[in-house]
């Protein structure tokens, strides 16, 4: 198991979420002993789906406008449909993405999460990969599109779907230590 003691994660999301994709991460970081912070854009519970059904419902532990990008060490974007479409309206979330990316700290998406980095015009000239509706857009924006279940491009990991989450989360972990170790020395 990744020693993940001294990190910190901040996941976005919003009603809409893919389930799986929030759940899952969440439960392996905080698993290998990261702190992780849900944020949303209200505090109410936020309700997940699940092959377009309704889902979970899971409470924010902050507010996205609250969110300082400082206090962090990665950023989780879950996809399902509704939710990034939500978010990347939101100027704050996009904000948010680029001063992850800027500051070279992970930032994962997966599923129509990428959408976020889009919006955030981080991924020009950078390799991604997607939901499938989604990587025309990406395309568009300046990425090269990989077919792949994780595309790891620097501090940027992309994911295409749900089936697709063990080796997202693997990825993330993985980045997240060599960012820890390299902080210490």
């Amino acid at each position: 198991m990744t020693d993940l003691m001294q990190a910190r994660v901040l996941m976005i999301a919003t009603d809409g979420f893919e389930e799986s994709e929030l759940m899952k991460p969440r439960q392996a970081l905080l698993h290998a002993g990261a702190e992780v912070v849900l944020a949303s854009l209200h505090m109410e519970p936020i309700r997940g789906e699940t092959d377009g059904e309704k889902g979970a419902a899971i409470t924010p532990d902050a507010l996205v406008g609250d969110v300082d990008s400082d206090d962090f060490d990665a950023l989780v974007l879950p996809g399902g449909v509704g939710n990034p479409d939500r978010l990347r309206l939101d100027r704050r979330t996009v904000e948010l993405v680029q001063e992850f990316f800027d500051d070279g700290k992970v930032v994962a998406a997966i599923c129509h999460a990428p959408w976020l980095l889009v919006e955030a015009d981080i991924v020009d000239g950078r390799r991604v990969t997607g939901w499938p509706s989604v990587r025309t857009d990406l395309a568009n924006a300046g990425a090269t599109v990989m077919d792949e279940a994780v595309v790891i491009d620097g501090n940027l990991i992309t994911s295409r779907k749900p089936d697709d989450i063990p080796a997202f989360v693997d990825a993330i972990k993985s980045l997240l230590a060599e960012e820890l170790e390299g902080a210490v020395e």
